[in-house]
Parts: C-alpha cells; sequence; structure tokens
C-alpha cells in the first residue's frame, strides 16, 4: 500500500501539472486521426461523385451517339430503297421491252430499206457510191443478226426477271419494308440506347444496373406507343397515307381518314417528281450500258435509238399504273417550309439521351450529405445526366485536288447512288515537292451530294449541344423504365429553373 501523500505533495504535484507534457501527444493523436478520418471520408466521397458523375456523362454520350447512328442508318437506308424502288421500276420498263420487242419490229422494216440503198449505191457510175453498196449489202444482214440475236437473248432474260420485278411492285413489297423500317428502327435505337448505358454501368458500387432512354426533343421517348402519333423518323411516306386506312404522320396529326382527302398533296407530288425522275435516271443507265454496242457498232438499224423510245414509253406506262402506290418516302418537312432552321433542326432531327443511376451511397454519411432530394416526393432523387445528338448531312470538305497534264488523272469512287459514282481526283495529302511542273494542286470540295432529302445516302450524325427548349421538361420526366427491382426512377425537381438555365449550369 503506497504511503499517503500530505497536502503539501498534493498541492505541489498540482502546482507543477500544467508544466508536465507526458502523454500529450497521445491526445493531439487522437485528434488528428479523427480529422484526418473526416478528411479522407470527404475526399473519397467526391472522388466516387465525381467517377460516378463521369461515368454517367460517358454513358449518356455513348447512348445518345449509339442511339442516334441508329436512326441515322434508318434515314440511309431508306434513300437506298428510294433508289432500289426506282430502279425496279426502270428494270421492269427495260424488261417490258425486251418482251414485247417494239423496237426489233422496226429495225426490219429500217433494214430492208437500207438493203435497197445499197442495190442502188452498188449500180451507181459514182466510185464511191458503187463501192459503198457492197459494203451496205454486207453489213445489212449482220446487224439483222445482231438484233434478233440480242432480242432473242433479250426475251429470254425477260421470262425469267419480269416476273419477280412485276410481284415486287404488285406487292408493294419495297414500300412494305420500307414501312416496317421506319416502325423498327426506333425500338431498335432505344434498344441500343439502353444497353450502351448498362454496359457502361460497371463498376456498380452498390448503385445497381444504368438505365439509359432516348427521347424525343417533343417530350417523349422515342419508339413504342409514341409512334402511332408520328414516326420518329422525320419522313412522310405518301403511298401510305394517300390510299385508305390510317394516317401516322405529324403533319396530318394522326387519325384515320378516307381517300387523299387528308394528305397534304405536296407530299405526294414530291414523291411522283422524284420516282420520275430517279425512275428515269436508272432507265438511262440501263440503256446506255445495254445498248453500247449498238451505238458504236450498229448504227444503221437505229435499234438503240428505238430501243431508248419504247423502253422510256413502257416506264412512262408503268408509272401511270401506280399513281398512288409504291411512292418513295420523303422528308417530312421540305426546305421551302422551314423559317426558322435552328428550331427545325430541334424538332426534326435531335434526339436528347439520358441515363438515370441510383444515388451512390455515402461513405461517413454523418459527415457527408447528399443534397440531391425531392422534397415534393420525400424521397432522395435519382442522378442523371444526359447529350444531345443531330442526325444531318455533312458539308463537302475541303481537300487536295490533283490535276495531271498529259495523262488522265487517278480518281477514286467518293459513293452516291448505286450504279452513280462521282469520281474526283482527290488527296488527304499536299503536293510533295518536285512534282509541281507535273501536277497542278488546288484546294477544293469533295464530289458529293449535300442535298437533305431521301435520295442522299450521306446522312451522319454527331453529338451537339443540349440546347433544346424542351431540356427542363424532359430531365423531369419520369421515364418508362424501372430498374431491376422494379422501383420507379425518381427524376429531379429543377422548380423555377427554365430549360435555358439548366444549360447555363450545365453546358454539356
Amino acid at each position: 500500500m503506497p504511503p499517503r501523500r500530505s497536502g503539501a505533495e498534493i498541492a505541489t504535484a498540482i502546482a507543477r501539472l500544467h508544466r508536465d507534457q507526458r502523454g500529450a501527444i497521445s491526445i493531439v493523436t487522437v485528434f488528428a486521426v479523427l480529422l484526418l478520418t473526416m478528411l479522407l471520408g470527404m475526399i473519397m466521397n467526391v472522388g466516387r461523385q465525381v467517377d460516378g458523375k463521369i461515368r454517367r456523362q460517358n454513358a449518356a454520350d455513348a447512348a445518345a451517339y449509339s442511339g442516334g447512328l441508329v436512326m441515322t442508318r434508318g434515314m440511309n437506308n431508306l434513300a437506298f430503297t428510294n433508289h432500289l424502288l426506282a430502279d425496279v421500276f426502270a428494270l421492269t420498263a427495260f424488261m417490258r421491252e425486251a418482251r414485247d420487242r417494239h423496237a426489233q419490229s422496226y429495225t426490219d422494216e429500217i433494214l430492208a430499206a437500207w438493203q435497197n440503198v445499197g442495190s442502188v449505191f452498188a449500180g451507181s457510175s459514182f466510185p464511191k457510191f458503187n463501192a459503198l453498196g457492197p459494203a451496205i449489202l454486207q453489213k445489212v444482214p449482220l446487224e439483222q443478226q445482231l438484233v434478233n440475236t440480242w432480242s432473242d437473248w433479250s426475251g429470254a432474260s425477260s421470262e425469267l426477271i419480269l416476273p419477280l420485278l412485276e410481284e415486287i411492285l404488285q406487292q408493294e413489297m419495297i414500300p412494305r419494308y420500307q414501312r416496317a423500317v421506319v416502325q423498327a428502327l426506333p425500338d431498335i435505337a432505344q434498344a441500343a440506347a439502353r444497353e450502351v448505358a448498362r454496359r457502361s454501368g460497371g463498376p456498380a458500387g452498390g448503385r445497381g444496373e444504368m438505365l439509359g432512354v432516348l427521347w424525343r426533343t417533343s417530350g417523349e421517348p422515342v419508339g413504342g406507343e409514341n409512334e402511332l402519333s408520328g414516326p420518329s423518323l422525320p419522313v412522310v411516306d405518301p403511298a401510305s397515307s394517300e390510299g385508305s386506312g390510317t394516317c401516322t404522320c405529324i403533319c396530318c396529326g394522326g387519325g384515320s381518314g378516307e381517300g387523299p382527302s387528308f394528305v397534304q398533296p405536296e407530299y405526294t407530288a414530291t414523291a411522283r417528281k422524284q420516282r420520275q425522275q430517279l425512275a428515269y435516271g436508272y432507265l438511262r443507265q440501263w440503256n446506255n450500258f445495254a445498248m453500247a454496242l449498238f451505238d458504236r457498232k450498229a448504227k444503221m438499224c437505229q435499234f438503240g435509238a428505238l430501243w431508248r423510245s419504247f423502253s422510256s414509253g413502257q416506264l412512262k406506262k408503268l408509272l401511270e399504273e401506280y399513281p398512288h402506290s409504291n411512292l418513295p418516302h420523303v422528308i417530312r418537312t421540305q426546305k421551302s417550309q422551314v423559317i426558322d432552321a435552328n428550331e427545325h433542326l430541334d424538332q426534326d432531327f435531335t434526339f436528347l439521351a439520358v441515363v438515370y443511376r441510383r444515388k451512390l451511397p455515402e461513405m461517413v454519411p454523418k459527415l457527408f450529405h447528399n443534397p440531391m432530394k425531392n422534397e415534393l416526393l420525400a424521397q432522395e432523387n435519382d442522378m442523371l445526366a444526359y447529350a444531345a445528338v443531330r442526325m444531318f448531312v455533312p458539308r463537302q470538305r475541303l481537300v487536295w485536288q490533283s490535276y495531271r497534264q498529259g495523262q488522265p488523272s487517278d480518281s477514286i469512287p467518293l459513293g452516291g447512288v448505286p450504279g452513280e459514282f462521282l469520281d474526283s481526283s482527290v488527296s488527304s495529302e499536299p503536293p510533295s515537292p518536285g512534282n509541281e511542273e507535273r501536277d497542278r494542286w488546288v484546294v477544293g470540295r469533295q464530289g458529293v451530294p449535300t442535298h437533305w432529302d431521301l435520295l442522299n445516302q450521306h446522312w451522319t450524325c454527331q453529338l451537339v449541344p443540349a440546347a433544346i427548349s424542351n431540356l427542363s421538361t424532359i430531365l423531369q420526366t419520369p421515364p418508362p423504365v424501372s430498374f431491376s427491382d422494379g422501383e420507379m426512377v425518381v427524376p429531379p425537381n429543377f422548380g423555377p429553373l427554365s430549360s435555358e438555365d439548366i444549360a447555363r449550369v450545365s453546358p454539356h
């Protein structure tokens, strides 16, 4: 048992206590560790929030581009099938003339006349005419044989090919495929955006999967039942709208009607004009290819000119057989109807992808609090990010163009429509030293089409700033998706903030 201290000893010990530093480092260490723990928790929370924000934004960008790319491919698909439809008309007219052989019937009379002319020239007293007569008489049977052989070959081809072409037009196979594209592509684009968002959501970190939705700028999701009020693709099918049934184009406001009375006539007129121009263009290409031999080697019989005339007549008659069907799809808003170009682009050619995810659980929740909470729903909001994508036809890019003197320049096809390649000698490299004397280099633009219609197969897409007028409405609208556990997404409540305010705060 320790000895008892006296009062004086106790008073002396107390007097020395404020100068005694033994054990002070332990107390300082406790407070330092506590402070460092709080700081580490806040740093880890901030880092996880920043990482989550970057992942959500990357997912939104990828979802927007993926969905927009699908929609763009739909535009190019419609453009290609519009050309295919016109090509079928041209080839059908070509094969009908091969079947009917109108041109051949007239060449017999023409060659018979040349036979008489050759006999007259053969008995002429002029040396040149006298020598020309036998040449004509020798060539007439050769051209007759060529015409007969070519007609027999084309007639046999027509027996095999023409029934299939006629069936394609009678059953409207190409327009039916185009309608399926217009109906299915928005759902495919929505599925692509959703899948890209899901795959961009790892690691989950307790937040569950990431959801993605592709929205129209009108405030409706792309695909699904919203396609009944008008297609997400900015196109109109005059053939489907003009006949009896239901018009689903936005210009008509949806609903049903009988006959062409509820269809805006400019769509039908535009479609017929485009179909006629394309069909005659393709028929001209078919005829130029098929009649090349007659144009060079067999001009006496005039078979090439007669074939072109009768095949054009066949095409005119064929187009008249289908005045209200087999019409190509056309752009919803014609160029002459555009008043505000920016508003037109936002309305018809821009889509908004929004990704949603549950709030990241906080580390050290007593010290770090996420303020995202919907006071109206008395629950925390889910996190989101957004990105906009736009379909467009790019301008012709500047390239180096080389013109070689004394020899033809090398050319590469730049695309265009099937059977119509736009050739231009281009290079992405500037002229190399030493060949300036032989080559003349200039800066020019690519020879690619830039018209905004469904005859152009050069549609593309790119991410653009999300400056649409309905941005605030879309971000506050509950999406038509739910998390894996069945809980619905809780969007934020921006209160009085407008779309301009949100774009100013988050200029993405």
